[in-house]
């Protein structure tokens, strides 16, 4: 099952707007990958919450469940 990732890149330093990363399975909206300074999250399609990691526990979260590359 391959992804397709789209994304928009703001035309400002990142901080006071997100990186936003539009994520698609199978030619449907998966959700939303949100990156900026301070935290990564993610929006699920058709759901109102977010999930949302500082940068250290994604680190940590990478670290201790990512698979060697």
């Amino acid at each position: 099952m391959a992804h397709k990732v789209i994304f928009n890149l703001p035309k400002r330093e990142l901080g006071r707007e997100d990186i936003e990363f539009v994520v698609e399975r199978d030619g449907k909206r998966f959700g939303t990958l949100l990156v900026s300074k301070g935290a990564i999250e993610w929006r699920p399609t058709n759901k109102v919450y977010r999930r949302k990691l500082s940068w250290t526990r994604f680190d940590q979260l990478m670290r201790e469940s990512g698979r060697p590359v």
